[in-house]
């Protein structure tokens, strides 16, 4: 271990750790936090009971975050609906400025003295194979790691932490499809250090795989596989993707060669104007076509997979369709965008069209009888003629630019997420070329990023 990596580390190390006067203020917010809800449970009609989770019960939080988590475990035995009653009652007592948010089931989400607080109902299962909700496992987590990271490896847990928000790619939100904390926590565990941790993923070859417990009773085939130790069929990992796994790997090896603190804190990167949108476009001979449309009022975790799939449905319409997209990306906020880049904005009049070889006689026969009356002059199909063993075609081609596909009612026979496609019937617009320039004045950060990509 290089000296520079050591003095780089501790740098960072004292700069996450929180010091003595943050950690009484959070046990304060969190000891009146847990007091309110046991007081609101005592009205309840069926006994429960407040459990504090996530980073801030393991100690592994990192200065100046600003998260508690608490977990109202109610008995396996209530209906759902009961604990979904139930829970958000304990949650409007305890935060009585909270809003309610829903995962898979309702919670209420709010602040206390300048934290921020999530308040869940989950069921008291006696074991995280028998959970009846995905939130049932998570006071298993906390139990498995408390037990096992000790003041050393906390430190240690907080510059992973730190290192993986540095570089883009910590949370599990489905946005990022990164490295969760308790993921980060179980690496980190595993190999014994932050050190150790990076080592070993710069020359992780996925798929990677651990299983704690030595219990795992299924097969997964993710790039990275952690075998929850409180459940043996579920992957820790499952939502981490490849480029995440990627990334961390580059900067792993990065760090390893060039130890430094910027590589901790991320580094937005400057918002470029529609000039300079434009210019870069024009200098790269490509041309971007965007639809833009107002974003569905769903969350992150629903909004951002829903896009990735219309994206992906868009694009791979216009690769078919002979546009060769070059690059693509999805960005919202109030609006929502689907942009790509095409190397080919526009297509001749007409296409060819390929039949079956001519030995196959029924097939063949059906495509030649299918076009042999066509009059070319009239409906600007020529043929069928053949070319080698095939039948073959020109026909009119059905768009002959990007624009027309996007501005057509075919749009909505690609593969859309449903909010999506909702929120397009309602009204969309399709800009191309120059004029996807104005859509700086929103994603100005999201431009600059996709115009200067970096790991």
């Amino acid at each position: 271990m290089s000296d520079e990596f050591d003095a780089v580390v501790e740098r960072v190390r004292e700069r996450v750790e929180p010091d003595a006067a943050e950690r009484k203020r959070l046990d304060r917010v969190a000891e009146e936090l847990r007091e309110r809800a046991r007081a609101a449970i005592a009205d309840l009609p069926v006994d429960a009971e407040v459990i504090q989770v996530g980073s801030t019960a393991r100690d592994t939080w990192l200065s100046g975050d600003r998260d508690v988590d608490l977990f109202v475990s109610f008995p396996p035995g209530i209906d759902r609906g009961d604990l979904e009653a139930y829970g958000l009652e304990v949650g409007h007592a305890v935060l009585p400025e909270g809003h309610e948010e829903y995962a898979e089931h309702p919670y209420v989400k709010g602040t206390c003295d300048g934290f921020d607080v999530d308040l869940v109902p989950c069921y008291a299962v006696e074991d995280a194979t028998e959970i009846q909700s995905a939130v049932d496992r998570t006071p298993y987590h906390t139990e498995y790691l408390t037990a096992r990271i000790d003041a050393g490896l906390a430190s240690e847990v907080r510059v992973a932490k730190q290192f993986l928000t540095g570089i883009g790619v910590y949370g599990s939100d489905l946005r990022t499809r990164g490295f969760s904390g308790y993921l980060t926590e179980l690496l980190v565990h595993e190999y014994g250090d932050f050190h150790a941790f990076v080592e070993a993923a710069a020359n992780w070859h996925p798929p990677v795989e651990f299983d704690p417990e030595d219990h795992g009773r299924e097969s997964f085939e993710d790039p990275l596989v952690v075998i929850d130790p409180t459940d043996p069929e579920r992957n820790v990992a499952a939502v981490c993707s490849a480029e995440a796994v990627a990334r961390l790997q580059h900067y792993a090896r990065d760090l390893l060669a060039d130890p430094r603190e910027e590589l901790f804190y991320p580094a937005e990167p400057d918002s470029i104007d529609a000039d300079a949108v434009r210019e870069a476009f024009e200098r790269r001979g490509t041309t971007p076509v965007a639809i833009r449309f107002d974003a569905p009022d769903v969350v992150d975790d629903q909004l951002y997979p829903q896009l990735d799939r219309s994206l992906g449905g868009v694009t791979s319409e216009l690769d078919r369709r002979g546009f060769d997209v070059l690059r693509a990306a999805a960005w919202a906020d109030d609006t929502a965008v689907l942009l790509a880049e095409l190397e080919v904005a526009e297509r001749p009049t007409v296409e060819r069209h390929e039949g079956p070889p001519v030995h196959v006689r029924d097939h063949a026969e059906g495509f030649y009888q299918a076009y042999v009356d066509d009059e070319p002059e009239a409906d600007g199909t020529y043929g069928p003629f053949l070319d080698g063993e095939r039948y073959v075609v020109e026909r009119p081609r059905e768009f002959e630019t990007a624009v027309a596909f996007l501005e057509s009612d075919a749009v909505f026979d690609v593969a859309l997420g449903a909010h999506v496609e909702s929120a397009m019937e309602s009204g969309y617009a399709v800009l191309a070329g120059g004029d996807v320039s104005e859509l700086a004045a929103a994603f100005g950060v999201e431009f600059g990023r996709y115009l200067d990509p970096r790991p």
